[in-house]
């Protein structure tokens, strides 16, 4: 489906004012969209204010579900806004934060209680990081970015090139250049991984290794390119972002199943 941006709705209603243009808008969309969605603008920066609004075609009752894609394809924010009594709905998104750091393109998505109820827009961000570049956030030249974090390391041998979170494995997957037989020493903080057990090196299990608590210490051969240190637990990418979304679903699976048994039960 297509959705309109403010600046769009206009053409709609030649001669009338930005009030009559979205009323126009609106009655138009209501024919034919069962849900629309807009911003105020198309181009912000990265502490403006995203002024959202829509229209959904038949109101029901359900909450609009609104979610913000990064140009990374990362969830940046998911909110519920409730329905006006003419199918309205409005919110403001607030691009200030972490979240919002990448330049780019946003899509903001919203959904009333169906696949087939959903739309989205879409709106570039510029003047933060720029998609490929390294944060704005920088660590010591003895430290290494984890996700959000800096970590303390130190190496002989040869040089780390960079380091990634595995979910899956519940790893940090570390990548190396060594010219010669070396030692890398990492102790990364519990809120990054804990239970540390294993290390492999080029996806091999890895006995040349001293594990005390959280300290690791590997003996890699010259040419190892890589080095997995496994635990029990690693800090989910976007652990904040997913409770968010599992909390909203369940509200909605609870929301359309009380209004399910509402609509079948008997009138007298």
């Amino acid at each position: 489906m297509s959705s309109a941006y403010a600046a769009d709705l206009p053409q709609a209603c030649v001669g009338c004012t930005t009030e009559d243009a979205k009323e126009a808008a609106r009655q138009m969309l209501l024919k034919d969209i069962p849900v629309s969605v807009w911003t105020d603008k198309t181009d912000y920066g990265h502490n403006d204010k995203i002024m959202v609004e829509g229209q959904v075609a038949n109101t029901s009752g359900f909450p609009i579900t609104i979610t913000v894609v990064s140009p990374l394809n990362s969830i940046v924010t998911i909110d519920q806004v409730n329905v006006a009594d003419d199918g309205s709905f409005k919110t403001t998104l607030n691009t200030a934060g972490g979240m919002w750091k990448y330049d780019g393109t946003y899509t903001i998505r919203v959904n009333y209680g169906s696949t087939e109820k959903s739309n989205s827009v879409q709106v570039e961000l510029s003047g933060g990081v720029v998609t490929g570049e390294t944060p704005s956030k920088m660590c010591s030249t003895n430290e290494i970015t984890i996700g959000d974090n800096c970590v303390p390391f130190s190496i002989s041998g040869g040089t780390v090139t960079g380091a990634t979170i595995n979910t899956n494995d519940n790893s940090i997957v570390i990548s190396i250049n060594a010219k010669e037989d070396g030692q890398l020493t990492i102790t990364p903080s519990k809120t990054i991984i804990d239970g540390i057990f294993m290390v492999l090196v080029d996806g091999e299990e890895w006995d040349d290794k001293e594990i005390v608590a959280n300290k690791v210490t590997v003996m890699f051969p010259a040419g190892a390119e890589k080095i997995e240190i496994i635990g029990t637990y690693v800090i989910p990418e976007f652990g904040a972002i997913a409770a968010m979304i599992l909390a909203v679903a369940i509200i909605s699976i609870i929301a359309v199943s009380a209004k399910s048994r509402l609509s079948i039960m008997p009138r007298y």
